[in-house]
């Protein structure tokens, strides 16, 4: 249990205070983030006094019990414009769900999969929610793709559907960045390969625990390019639903306590356009879902 929790009694803070929802960041320059929390008037709260940084110890629910129990408002604010990291680190395995979405699989032509389709992002690919994206190369088919992430507080294997949401600590925006070259034409038919480059994976802005979340298949999402809508949907279109796919993943590997699963994109990828679409030099992508926060990434040369 984290060092916070307990009190010269032996009781838990959080017997003491009342129960707060929270969305956890991590904010600061690249490689010396400091762990935060956003108070109820969008201000940035330290954490550090409290807890080193946010790592996957401190999204058990024991831990989170502590955090929520904090008094936010008590803890000193940070002024001024900080960049914001990923809300989480430690992170063991970074999972991908692919065509998981009606709209999305009908864009692209292809049948409504019988089961998930899983597939891996590296975790190098992690980058804050509003970082650049990094073109790896000249000739790259940069697409973008928003996406629900999931994020893992509690071992899970061979976990039951109806299990399975009581080993989610929270959610969060993703941008499942894809070059569709190295997706379908140059890897083989491997996903990974065009998923998986440096700035692939921005995440955040913030970690927002599971009781802010009472429905993650009631959630709108959508993404603009230059501010133009390219995807609006809602998380009742997927064709899995988040506890399904938890308890899926969970057949096949463990899940821990920091593991992220990227839960699919709706239609409207540059990919599926006629003709098709791909981000240039200096197009700015911003992702939003209703109530998990919003993010928005310039594209940059190589």
């Amino acid at each position: 249990m984290p060092f916070f929790c307990q009190r010269q009694d032996n009781t838990c803070v959080a017997d003491a205070f009342i129960w707060n929802p929270m969305k956890l960041l991590r904010y600061g320059p690249i490689g010396q983030e400091r762990p935060g929390v956003l108070d109820d008037q969008g201000n940035i709260r330290d954490l550090s006094g409290l807890l080193p940084d946010i790592t996957p110890n401190y999204l058990a629910p024991a831990a989170l019990a502590a955090l929520r129990a904090l008094d936010v408002n008590a803890l000193p604010r940070v002024k001024g414009e900080v960049r914001l990291g990923t809300p989480w680190t430690g992170m063991r395995k970074f999972i991908a769900i692919g065509l998981n979405y009606r709209a999305h699989a009908a864009e692209g032509g292809v049948p409504v999969p019988d089961q998930p389709v899983v597939f891996p992002k590296w975790t190098s690919c992690l980058s804050g929610p509003n970082d650049p994206i990094v073109m790896p190369y000249a000739e790259c088919k940069l697409d973008w793709e928003a996406e629900l992430g999931i994020v893992i507080g509690s071992t899970a294997r061979n976990v039951t559907e109806e299990q399975a949401l009581q080993h989610v600590a929270g959610y969060c925006v993703a941008n499942d960045v894809s070059d569709r070259h190295y997706q379908f034409e140059g890897g083989a038919g491997q996903w990974g390969k065009g998923k998986g480059f440096d700035t692939f994976g921005p995440v955040g802005p913030w970690l927002v625990t599971a009781d802010e979340v009472p429905d993650p298949q009631a959630l709108e999402i959508w993404l603009t390019v230059n501010g133009q809508t390219m995807q609006r949907s809602n998380t009742a279109d997927m064709i899995f639903s988040c506890a399904h796919i938890v308890s899926h993943c969970s057949r096949f590997m463990t899940l821990e306590p920091g593991d992220l699963i990227i839960t699919g994109t709706p239609q409207g990828v540059g990919l599926g356009m006629k003709p098709p679409r791909f981000l240039q030099v200096g197009e700015v992508v911003s992702v939003g879902i209703s109530g998990v926060g919003e993010q928005s990434q310039r594209v940059i040369a190589p």
